[in-house]
């Protein structure tokens, strides 16, 4: 989501803070790898989605000279079909997970960013100051 600026606690304490860009709530499925965590940095880092100077979503991530907050979401597969309380089967174990989303981290900040992070596995806070509203679901099985 595009953030006016965003934070993340582990026991009451800030692990992680942005200003300006973008919160990532990444989510791993089991059949990911590097090419999807590529793919992904790729089109996250290059989305025009901030507003240029006649309120147009033309500006990028560099031209606003945004961060990014990352945060570790297997919630993001919970699956709601049946019964009252979610699974999270369709979500990658910790042992493929960790690999990606560090793998993540290290090619958005390749690319010159400054990249906040939580604690993978831990109870996050997170807050977030959201810019638009603006928020979008980007799954690397769509992307061309």
């Amino acid at each position: 989501m595009k953030v006016s600026s965003a934070s993340v606690k582990v026991d009451d304490a800030v692990c992680g803070k942005i200003g300006e860009g973008f919160l990532i709530l990444l989510g791993v499925a089991p059949e990911d790898t590097e090419v999807e965590a590529k793919k992904l940095a790729d089109k996250l880092c290059s989305l025009r989605i901030f507003d240029d100077e006649n309120g147009k979503i033309n500006r990028s991530l560099d031209d606003v000279h945004g961060e990014i907050l990352v945060i570790s979401q297997f919630t993001l597969y919970g699956n709601c079909r049946h019964g009252r309380r979610p699974d999270f089967l369709g979500a990658a174990r910790p042992e493929t997970a960790i690999p990606l989303y560090e793998k993540f981290v290290a090619l958005c900040r390749e690319k010159g960013y400054h990249v906040e992070t939580g604690i993978f596995g831990a109870h996050m806070a997170v807050e977030s100051v959201n810019n638009g509203p603006f928020t979008l679901v980007i799954d690397t099985d769509q992307l061309a």
